[in-house]
């Protein structure tokens, strides 16, 4: 499947997101949110995908880290794995939903409430689990 451009704005329960409720995600992904904000060699080689939509990059993550200097985004590029079409847009992207200054900051806030998530975030955790279950 071809990596599709972020949506216009990050999903409702994005670790990115500054409204989204400490605790939505498990420890091991929010974890991976601050590797993005190392130096661009030290950086992961992949690409962050959207939780919830196959193919498309996770759009709080475009919002949150310099893409232009995005490992995964340049060794996407020179391999073929991402159209150019869709690089331009990683690129100019831009969103009114208030992220997280970076990923560090993201996992911190969704680290907070892991162990014990508020009402909200075990709301939120129950939508994302029912769609789950739609889709396999």
């Amino acid at each position: 499947m071809p990596t599709r451009e972020p949506a216009k704005n990050p999903c409702g329960t994005c670790p990115y997101r500054r409204d989204v409720p400490s605790g939505v995600w498990a420890e091991e992904e929010y974890a991976k949110l601050p590797e993005y904000d190392k130096p661009t060699g030290e950086q992961p080689l992949g690409l962050f995908h959207c939780h919830q939509q196959d193919g498309r990059l996770c759009a709080g993550w475009v919002g949150c880290h310099d893409m232009d200097n995005a490992l995964s985004i340049r060794m996407a590029q020179s391999l073929g794995w991402i159209e150019p079409d869709v690089i331009e847009t990683v690129l100019d992207y831009g969103t009114d939903v208030p992220l997280w200054a970076s990923g560090a900051e993201a996992a911190e806030h969704g680290l907070r409430e892991v162990d014990e998530p508020s009402w909200e975030a075990r709301r939120k955790i129950d939508v994302l689990i029912r769609k789950a279950a739609r889709r396999d």
